[in-house]
């Protein structure tokens, strides 16, 4: 879009006195924003070429915490430096901060100058140039869910996340009036977005109180993982600047449906949809159904990486159109795996087993990475099931961190697809949240054994 900068636009720019601040940013695991805040005229005259981090900010929980295991970076290590390389076609303006300027950074060994292997951005770029390499582009699109609070995130906090409450009292989902007395914080959103560069479509209410929906405009892989990522870290920002907060927090509270990001994929050669065949029923090619059932062979093995965290798998439940079974069907909501736009050019496959958690580089890489195993092993597809997708005999998503991280740690397509090191790392992820997790005592546990245990 037109709306990116180039750096001789940059620097034209700090010249005038418009931007004095650049956000020198990196992907960390969770799909956060992590770097460093320059001074534009320092970074104009040499940090646009590199910067340096420490190496722990790829092997951290969402505590920032540093725990062991690592093969990358321990405290034996001695926790040395990564070098942060801006990717110039990624910088923009930020038009919600005052003079700033954003670019996110390739995360390079400090030695030798080659990608770190299990950088987001990294991983995904090897899937990416996998397609590439067979003559295929892969095009994708994120559905970012979120849910707004009356309060603000320091309110929150420091009332023990307790008494939450959502800035509406009922289900928006499509409703204006509603939604009219959220513009405060979804107008600057949007506009804001927009004007950084990043193509957004619509917003809406979501089937929830409180709960809004953003889409953006489909893109190469390595665009949209970019756009997924600035935009969910605009949306906290955004709402905090308007003293709310927002939460990605696939399920906040029991009663309540959670919130997805439903990722959508298609892969294109020679600018046209590949996907597409217009002799078939549905309009799928024979390569689509290969590439789809790669997704559903390999389904569990890549679960981890859309549903990192415990509190990921609450989201599953009956009921709440977020997914159970591992299947695929035409336009059914309830649906693991939804085909779209049947019978036309625009024919594609949602994934909706992605939660609002994901981190979009690693969840688009590993699906990537299934499709292509699905093309290369010829694979066929099953019929599409048909009515309640709840009931079945079908293979059910992985229901726990602990099933998703075994099915990682054994899955030889992702450890050839992705590279051993890679997979041991994640696993070594989803093993330090699982420790994290089993150390606590829960509210729900105390209130209900108190007494009566």
């Amino acid at each position: 879009m037109a709306n990116t900068l180039t750096l001789e636009t940059l620097k034209d720019q700090v010249a005038e006195g418009l931007i004095d601040t650049v956000l020198v940013c990196l992907i960390d695991m969770q799909g956060r924003l992590m770097g460093k805040r320059f001074h534009a005229a320092h970074f104009v005259e040499s940090a646009w070429q590199e910067t340096h981090c420490c190496n722990y900010l790829l092997a951290t929980d969402l505590e920032m915490a540093t725990p062991d295991g690592y093969a990358s970076t321990s405290w034996e290590g001695g926790y040395g430096d990564y070098v942060m390389k801006p990717d110039l076609t990624t910088l923009r303006p930020v038009p919600w901060l005052e003079g700033t300027a954003m670019v996110l950074c390739d995360v390079l060994d400090h030695h030798t100058h080659t990608e770190v292997p299990h950088s987001p951005r990294a991983i995904l770029k090897r899937q990416v140039e996998r397609l590439k390499a067979m003559g295929y582009d892969a095009m994708m699109a994120t559905e970012l869910e979120f849910f707004l609070f009356e309060k603000s995130f320091d309110e929150i906090r420091k009332s023990g996340f307790r008494d939450l409450a959502p800035i509406s009292g009922y289900n928006e989902d499509y409703h204006i009036l509603q939604t009219t007395k959220e513009e405060h914080v979804m107008r600057p959103i949007r506009n804001h977005l927009y004007a950084a560069g990043i193509p957004v479509e619509n917003s809406k209410g979501e089937a929830e109180t409180g709960q809004e929906e953003l889409n953006i405009h489909y893109a190469p892989a390595m665009d949209t993982a970019e756009y997924h990522s600035i935009a969910k870290h605009a949306v906290k920002e955004i709402a905090w600047a308007n003293g709310h907060a927002a939460t990605f927090l696939p399920k906040w509270h029991q009663d309540k449906v959670g919130s997805s990001s439903h990722v959508h994929q298609s892969l294109w050669q020679g600018g046209a949809p590949a996907f597409h065949d217009e002799s078939d029923p549905l309009g799928m090619s024979a390569m689509m159904k290969h590439y789809v059932a790669g997704l559903l062979k390999y389904a569990p093995d890549f679960t981890y990486f859309l549903a990192p965290y415990i509190n990921s798998y609450k989201r599953f439940m009956k009921g709440t159109f977020a997914p159970t079974r591992i299947l695929w069907s035409v336009d059914n909501r309830t649906a693991g795996f939804r085909l779209c736009a049947e019978g036309s050019k625009a024919v594609r496959i949602e994934c909706r087993i992605s939660g609002s958690d994901i981190n979009p580089y690693l969840a688009m890489a590993a699906m990537l990475a299934a499709g292509v195993a699905g093309i290369e092993e010829d694979l066929d597809l099953p019929p599409p099931a048909t009515g309640d997708v709840y009931q079945g005999e079908t293979g059910m998503i992985p229901g726990s961190l602990r099933t998703a991280r075994d099915a990682l740690h054994g899955s030889a397509m992702l450890r050839a697809a992705m590279g051993e090191d890679v997979v041991d790392h994640y696993t070594r992820a989803a093993e330090v949240e699982i420790e994290e997790f089993d150390r606590v005592v829960t509210d729900w546990e105390v209130a209900r054994g108190f007494e009566r245990a």
